[in-house]
């Protein structure tokens, strides 16, 4: 996996297991995520990110090694669970703070705020607050791909919670008709908002998933090595030409829905073994086995909480919207001649 260390993207090796330094960068950008969205809950307890948030702290793992097998000409479509995404995805984390602290420099001028941050530069189509309302965002981009730019894929990401959506049956049944270079990844956390999926899905992922005619695999959503392999073999097949695939990330999601959710509905031993499935320990212990490893990662986390809080303070430097804009990009300018 030659990376990019300024995306986090790049080209994947042959070995099934990336090298010390590409472990390093990969436990560097989920670390980047974690600490990023722990320092969102501390702003919004303290009122300076409006609206809601939803965070992934748990599930880094799926954002950074599906990122790692991506290019920036590549796209993705995200979920209101997005932040991880579009961290992993190379969004300028300036920009990204000053969009959901609603400044006028953010990366939608404040207007997208954290359901909807979105950079076309970068392949990020945008996070959505609809639950599946990404995916057939997502095999637009991938169809004008196959047509436009032969080699570039797209990636939907959505939940588990979005399996009962009639969006993506659609979606799915389409991609495969017309064969186009897209990823459905299912970040599979068992829970659809407040309610078990159990409860809410009544038929079996893969069977249903191959009854479209998808390439379908499961894979640990915990292990970012294992999401990053397994994203960098069928990302290399649909560059190729390879049908539509749809991965089963097993992963957990550690807060509740929104921020703030008391989380009542979960029962404790749930709860109390989540530390053993964090993803970020995992790869740690997988790179601290290696030759040259560093011995512990406290250095990584200072680089990484610096960055964050000199990106923080450019962001809160930035300028209010201004009321006089609110109706800027909404209307088209029309012409009397």
């Amino acid at each position: 996996m030659d990376f990019n260390v300024a995306t986090g993207q790049g080209k994947r090796r042959a070995e099934n297991r990336p090298s010390t330094a590409d472990g390093v960068e990969l436990y560097r950008r989920m670390l980047l995520i974690r600490r990023s969205e722990e320092r969102l809950s501390r702003l919004f307890a303290d009122g300076e990110v409006p609206g809601f948030i939803h965070l992934s702290i748990g599930q880094e793992a799926v954002s950074v090694g599906i990122m790692s097998a991506l290019t920036a000409e590549d796209t993705i479509a995200s979920t209101h669970r997005g932040h991880g995404h579009a961290i992993a995805k190379g969004l300028s984390l300036t920009g990204f703070f000053a969009e959901l602290l609603a400044r006028d420099d953010g990366l939608c001028r404040g207007r997208g705020g954290s359901m909807h941050v979105a950079d076309a530069a970068v392949g990020m189509l945008g996070a959505n607050g609809i639950v599946g309302a990404g995916v057939p965002i997502a095999l637009g981009s991938a169809l004008a791909h196959s047509r436009l730019h032969p080699g570039r894929v797209a990636v939907s990401f959505f939940g588990d919670g979005a399996l009962a959506e009639g969006v993506l049956h659609e979606s799915l049944n389409l991609a495969v008709l017309l064969r186009a270079p897209i990823l459905f990844v299912c970040e599979a956390n068992g829970w659809s908002e407040f309610s078990p999926v159990a409860s809410q899905i009544a038929f079996g992922t893969e069977a249903w998933a191959r009854s479209y005619g998808l390439v379908y695999e499961k894979v640990d959503g915990n292990d970012v090595f294992a999401v990053a392999e397994a994203a960098a073999r069928h990302i290399g097949g649909l560059r190729s030409g390879g049908s539509p695939v749809f991965l089963e990330c097993l992963t957990a999601r550690v807060r509740g829905h929104y921020e703030g959710d008391a989380q009542k509905y979960r029962e404790a031993a749930e709860l109390d073994d989540l530390p053993r499935q964090d993803p970020l320990a995992r790869a740690w212990t997988q790179i601290s086995a290696q030759a040259g490893a560093p011995s512990d990662p406290s250095a990584i986390d200072e680089e990484v909480l610096g960055e964050i809080e000199a990106a923080l303070a450019a962001a809160r430097r930035g300028p209010e919207p201004s009321p006089h804009g609110a109706l800027c990009d909404v209307y088209s300018e029309q012409s009397h001649g």
